[in-house]
Order: C-alpha cells, then sequence, then structure tokens
C-alpha cells in the first residue's frame, strides 16, 4: 500500500466540518503558518474518520501526548500514541549492567533478612511476547503504509498510525465512523485500543478515557508543544465493550483494590520446602501487629507474562500488587497484612507494600499515563485505609530503600530509575508537592526539589549497549548534585555505592543524584545555586534545574558534644528487648556514612524500634509471627538519594527554620 499524504492543514476546517462540536475548535490558520502539533492530531482524525477529541484523549491516556525522544515504554510502544514493537525492542542491545563505577556490587537479598536464605532478586526477561497488543506498531504500518521506522521516530506519522488503529477497531466493531460521529459510539474502539485482555480492564482504560474527554486537559508536551483538550460532557455508549469478546475476571471478595480499576488476584505460593526452607512470602497479621509505614514503587526489569511466572514460582521472592504497563492492570498477590520478599530490606519489607510496574529502569524506558493513574489510585486508596501519609517520606522508591548493614549497600536497587514522574504522580494522589510563599521562602530551612519534568532532561548513559552509549535526552525526575557551585564542578559521591571510583552520568549510578518530592536540609546557598547535606557532604545544586520549593520542618543534628553520629540501614531493638531463644538482631551502622557535628538531616517519623520475627513456614520457631520492640526509638532521616535512620538518643530535633 502507497503512503498517504498527510493532511497537516485539515486544522483548518470548521468545528462542524471535524464533528468536534463544543469539544475542539480548531487552530485559526494564516496561509504562512507552520502547523501545530494540534493541527496534527486534527488532521489524522479527519484523514482517517476518528472524533479529534477521542484521538486526543486516547494519546493523553497513553503517552500525556509526549514523543519521548523516540525511546520505547516500558511495554515497547512508541510515540504519543504508544504503538508498541515488542519483538523489535527485544532485539535491541541489552542495556548496561544495573551497576555504578564502583566496586561490582553483590546481588541484593528481596527479603534482606539475616535469619533466613538469601531470596533472590530481579531476574533476565524472557523473550518477547507474542500478545497482539504488544504489536501493534507492525499494524499500523500495515494499515497507513508508513515504515516501522518512520512510525517509531516521527510523533505526526506516530498519530496517524493511532487513528489508522482507533478507526480499523471501529471497523471492525461495525461501529458508526467519521471525524463528525459521536465520541460516545468510540467507547468499544476505545477499550480494545487498550490492548487488554479482559472486559474490566478494557472498561477502566476506556472509562479514564472519557473522564479526561469529561474533565479537559492542557499541556506543553516534552518537545515544547502546547496542547489542548477542552472539557465535555460526554456519555459512552458501554454496549460496544460487549462485542469485544473479551474474558470476565472474578474478582473475589477479600481482594484489596479500589472498585475504579481493573483487578484481580493472583496469588502467590505458601510453600514448604524442607530442611526449614519456604517460600515466597511470610504470613503477617498487619496493621494490628505492625504498623505499615511505605508503600515502595518497583519496576519489575520483566515482561508482564515474565512477572506472573516468577510471583507464582514459591522458590522465587513476591511482592504485595503487579501493575501491567498497556492498561495499567492490576494483579494482587500478597494480602496487606502479609509481608513480601522485595524490598531487599527486612525492616522496610515487615513495615510496607510493595508495588511492581512492568517495566525496565536500565533501558531508560517511559511509563504509560494509564500505568501512572492505576498505580496512584490502588496507592491512594491504600493510605488512606491504613493511614500512610501520602509524601515522599512513605510513598518510596526501591531506589529509597537503605542497606540493612555495611555489606549490603553497594547491592541495593534503584528502581523504577530516574524516568520515574514522582511531580505528576504525586498529582495523581491528591498529593502535589508544595512550598512556602515566596515572602516566607527565606526563612525556609528544607527544600523540596521538584524539577520540571517536560525540560528536565539529564545527559545519561548507558540505556542500551555500552556504558558510554549516551541515552536518548528524555524528561527525568532527578537532580544532579555537584560539589560545588558551577556545572563544572565534579559530581558528588556516594563511599558506600561508588567506593572510591567517581560518580558517573550512567542511567544506574545514583551516586550523585537526588528525586522530585525529596525534601533536604539547607546547607548553603550561592545566588542560583543551593547546597544540600547529603550523605555527609555538602551536595549543590542548581536552582533552575531542580526548581526547588522551599519548606519548614523538622531536621535532626548531632547532639551537642558529640564530634560524629552513626547512621542506620534499619531499625533495629536494642538486644535487651529479645525474648530468650530468639537471636538478636545486630544495631549495626553503615561503616560507609557518618554524621558529624554542625550538619542537618531533613528528618522524617519518629519510629519504634521493632523487629518482625519471622524464620519458620508455620510460624514454630522461638519468637516467630511476633513483633520485638524496645524502648530505642529512631529518627528516619533523608540521607541521600536513600533514607537513612539515627538514633533518637544521638540527634537533637528541631525546627528547619531561620529568622
Amino acid at each position: 500500500m502507497s503512503p498517504r499524504i498527510p493532511l497537516r492543514r485539515l486544522a483548518l476546517l470548521t468545528a462542524v466540518g471535524l464533528g468536534l462540536g463544543a469539544g475542539i475548535t480548531p487552530v485559526a490558520a494564516q496561509a504562512e503558518s507552520p502547523p501545530t502539533r494540534q493541527d496534527d492530531y486534527l488532521a489524522a482524525a479527519q484523514e482517517y474518520g476518528v472524533p479529534a477529541e477521542v484521538l486526543l484523549g486516547v494519546s493523553y491516556l497513553e503517552s500525556r501526548w509526549d514523543a519521548n525522544a523516540g525511546a520505547p515504554s516500558t511495554s515497547g510502544g512508541y510515540g504519543p500514541m504508544h504503538l508498541t514493537d515488542a519483538a523489535y525492542v527485544a532485539a535491541l542491545a541489552p542495556a548496561a549492567e544495573p551497576e555504578t563505577t564502583g566496586d561490582p556490587a553483590p546481588a541484593e537479598d528481596a527479603r534482606g533478612d539475616d535469619s533466613r536464605p538469601k531470596a533472590t532478586g530481579h531476574p533476565v526477561d524472557a523473550p518477547a511476547p507474542a500478545e497482539a497488543s504488544l504489536h501493534t506498531l507492525p499494524a499500523a504500518a500495515e494499515l497507513t503504509g508508513l515504515s516501522a521506522e518512520t512510525l517509531r521516530t516521527d510523533p505526526v506519522a506516530n498519530i496517524r498510525g493511532g487513528a489508522a488503529l482507533l478507526a480499523s477497531y471501529q471497523d471492525a466493531l461495525g461501529a458508526p465512523k467519521g471525524a463528525d460521529t459521536d465520541p460516545a459510539a468510540w467507547y468499544g474502539a476505545v477499550a480494545r485500543y487498550s490492548g487488554a485482555d479482559s472486559e474490566q480492564a478494557a472498561a477502566a482504560f476506556a472509562d479514564e478515557v472519557y473522564a479526561t474527554l469529561r474533565d479537559g486537559v492542557a499541556r506543553t508536551t516534552d518537545e515544547g508543544h502546547a496542547l489542548s483538550l477542552p472539557g465535555r460532557s460526554v456519555t459512552p455508549i458501554k454496549d460496544w465493550l460487549i462485542r469485544l469478546g473479551l474474558r470476565k475476571l472474578a474478582r473475589p471478595d477479600g481482594i484489596e483494590c479500589p472498585i475504579d480499576i481493573s483487578c484481580e488476584s493472583l496469588p502467590a505460593p505458601y510453600e514448604a520446602f524442607g530442611d526449614g526452607d519456604y517460600g515466597n512470602h511470610d504470613k503477617g497479621n498487619r496493621p494490628q501487629q505492625q504498623r505499615i509505614e511505605y508503600i515502595v514503587i518497583h519496576d519489575t526489569e520483566a515482561s508482564w507474562a515474565t512477572t506472573l511466572k516468577l510471583v507464582a514460582d514459591p522458590t522465587y521472592v513476591s511482592w504485595h500488587y503487579s501493575l501491567r504497563s498497556v492498561d495499567g492492570h492490576i494483579a494482587q498477590h500478597v494480602k496487606v497484612k502479609d509481608v513480601g520478599w522485595h524490598a531487599g530490606n527486612w525492616y522496610v519489607n515487615a513495615k510496607s507494600i510493595g508495588l511492581e510496574h512492568e517495566g525496565f529502569a536500565a533501558n531508560g524506558a517511559w511509563y504509560t499515563e494509564a500505568l501512572y493513574r492505576t498505580s496512584a489510585k490502588l496507592v491512594r486508596h491504600l493510605a488512606l485505609r491504613l493511614g500512610i501519609p501520602l509524601d515522599r517520606k512513605h510513598i518510596i522508591g526501591h531506589d529509597n530503600v537503605p542497606g540493612t548493614i555495611t555489606s549490603t549497600v553497594a547491592g541495593m536497587h534503584w528502581d523504577p530509575g530516574p524516568y520515574w514522574d514522582w511531580s505528576h504522580y504525586f498529582d495523581l494522589l491528591k498529593a502535589p508537592f508544595r512550598g512556602l510563599p515566596a515572602p516566607l521562602a527565606g526563612h525556609a530551612g528544607l527544600v523540596t526539589l521538584n524539577p520540571d519534568f517536560a525540560t528536565n532532561k539529564p545527559a545519561f548513559t548507558g540505556c542500551t549497549g555500552a556504558a558510554s552509549n549516551p541515552c536518548p535526552l528524555r524528561s527525568s525526575s532527578s537532580v544532579i548534585l555537584r560539589t560545588a557551585p558551577d556545572l563544572t564542578a565534579p559530581l558528588v559521591r556516594d563511599p558506600g555505592r561508588c567506593g572510591t571510583k567517581a560518580s558517573t552520568m550512567l542511567v544506574s549510578d545514583h551516586c550523585a543524584r537526588a528525586s522530585a518530592g525529596q525534601t533536604y536540609a539547607v546547607a548553603e546557598r550561592a545566588g542560583e545555586w543551593t547546597a544540600i547535606w547529603y550523605l555527609g557532604q555538602k551536595a549543590w545544586f542548581r536552582n533552575a534545574d531542580a526548581g526547588p520549593l522551599w519548606n519548614v520542618g523538622f531536621v535532626v543534628e548531632p547532639k551537642p558534644g558529640l564530634a560524629s553520629i552513626p547512621v542506620f540501614g534499619r531499625a533495629f531493638p536494642e538486644a535487651a528487648a529479645y525474648p530468650a531463644g530468639v537471636p538478636v538482631q545486630a544495631v549495626s551502622p553503615l561503616a560507609q556514612y557518618t554524621i558529624t557535628a554542625g550538619q542537618r538531616y531533613a528528618a522524617g517519623p519518629v519510629l519504634d524500634g521493632e523487629y518482625y520475627r519471622a524464620a519458620t513456614f508455620d510460624g514454630s520457631g522461638p519468637g516467630d509471627w511476633t513483633v520485638i520492640r524496645g524502648a530505642q526509638q529512631y529518627v528516619q532521616i533523608q540521607f541521600g538519594q536513600r533514607i537513612g535512620y539515627v538514633l533518637r538518643s544521638d540527634v537533637v530535633l528541631k525546627p528547619a527554620v531561620t529568622f
């Protein structure tokens, strides 16, 4: 089939001619004006007979209209319309090893508990799966006559490919087609575009698209294009969904998901292997027995199909929920009351819920809007139910979890990676990052980082192939930290992660990074630069890169008379708290780090020393299935990229404010 000529100027047509009603007004044109990205959507909609609102709404739920520099999503999707090409992505050169330039890191023990054998971590993914939902780009190439490479790299062509797919889905349903058709009649095609394999998941995706049509949205994309979709009341005709013939999920009583998202129960096995070994999680009674303090955001480093196989393996590790990239569908594996093996730190595991998002941080992939939205709905639901504050002290990434003891620091994982959009995620959680009004900013002793995701594009390397290969310049939540207020100054160094070697811009090397939403104690200001206390040193960022939000709160500093104090990776009780027969877990400081007099760090919650003892399959061991608590208290701090813990008895807790 010969390629069609893009009708780039069809945005000049009237609203009636485009069938847009009150939804969108075409951009007024002058003969000499170049077409805008809004024009490109309108032209593709007219060319393939799709209501422009529908095309824009679907694209927004896939990519928020971003092009992502031609890089693939976590499910192998390209461009604003998220056209998937999993076979092509699988054939790309593998990503650089997810380690820093320091000494080779040992593999993380996902359980993170000295009392049990190690539990292995993330695997290498299996070959590309065969699901049609992961191969829509070849279908779009056939429909448009455009090459696969063009559809991957040219956003305008990609939009046309998405429009062609939507039109083909509408044709297959026998539903009315045309740019002037009622958007309400496109519910079935929109649901199919999700790639979902169940009626509930397809409906959840379509409902989010129609909610976007209702509420409207406007933003500037990562390429600098201003786009808008004015709100319009549309009542979708949901009967079209039935014609897709998708399976219906069983939703058993007791599944712990909000009612308005697609969620199924795929329980992880709890099995004994003999010789005292068992897998792949621990029984618990949370929150009645122990408060849940954290929700940990991970990526799977595996496809959806591989992820489900792994969590069903009793000899592997576990987490509470998996989230699928193409449509945001969720599977629950472990009850909230039980303890998953996911964070590499037993203290954090015992006090957290783990969410695995289908994705590949090492490949520099991006996350779909559908994934962000369902994840945020789930996290908000769990947080409100369990009393977990919606802030970056409690909603953390795997890359924020500290090593347990000195020997495990270097091996801790770094997902979900620098391309996770924390600011947007917290907007969806209805807990946006905030700062003081300008008149009070000068009194702030804390700073919350909030870089502009669309324009913040650090020059990372090693997303694919050799570690020196430049990554595409992509939007990121990461803020780069330097030893002095100068863009030519060396990067700061994390002695626990990087050893004695210098930090780099390798995508997996977060030795010199902070992330959106994290709050640090201000150490110094110099013109357009700010220094924060970071891993025992001053770390500088340029304000224009970090989007600082000035705040007040509490900080810790060493008590007067103490030259330095230790930092811990877990908040275990003192030895005297353990009952007879229960092995004492060492309160072991992280030898790579100390806090010296004069330094201060942003304070999180004050925590009682706790250890959840779970070392046998049936709870028959000494002290098993009980929480051991001591008199010793800790204060959680934002220490570097990761959190840490200091003894309450070692520090002064004081307001972070200057007058």
